[in-house]
């Protein structure tokens, strides 16, 4: 509610810049994006992340292994959980978990394993036969 629909600009949040959000680099990371960037901020990010799990799903869709189809699926469930997981935490609905946001968070394990997580999957996309 500190963002309003627009936000107070970037680095420019009274609650991120004054410390009263835990851990806003990493596990909060959301909660800086809705104050600095506002409600069409956050929902850019929203959309964003349902565009590119959409994305995985239909890229799972049309491999011809059993195998990478299967992977893929799974690649999408784990990014689609870790993006809900995240904002439930940031927005109160569950309690602080410490899961971070795909690509947003602060953390090197985290992009390393998203990445590798992603990579693998886009070789096993090359992989299959193309028909024409």
């Amino acid at each position: 509610s500190s963002g309003g629909l627009t936000g107070k600009g970037f680095l420019e949040g009274d609650r991120t810049q004054g410390n009263f959000v835990p851990e806003q680099h990493t596990d909060y990371i959301f909660s800086t994006v809705g104050e600095e960037w506002g409600f069409l901020g956050s929902s850019a990010v929203v959309i964003l992340f349902m565009a590119f799990i959409m994305r995985l799903v239909m890229v799972a869709e049309r491999q011809k292994s059993k195998f990478s189809r299967v992977f893929g699926y799974a690649v999408a469930t784990i990014f689609f959980f870790h993006f809900m997981i995240n904002v439930g935490m940031v927005i109160g609905l569950i309690p602080t978990i410490g899961i971070p946001l795909p690509f947003f968070s602060k953390g090197g394990s985290s992009l390393w394993g998203f990445t590798v997580l992603l990579f693998i999957f886009i070789r096993l996309d090359a992989d299959r036969t193309y028909e024409w």
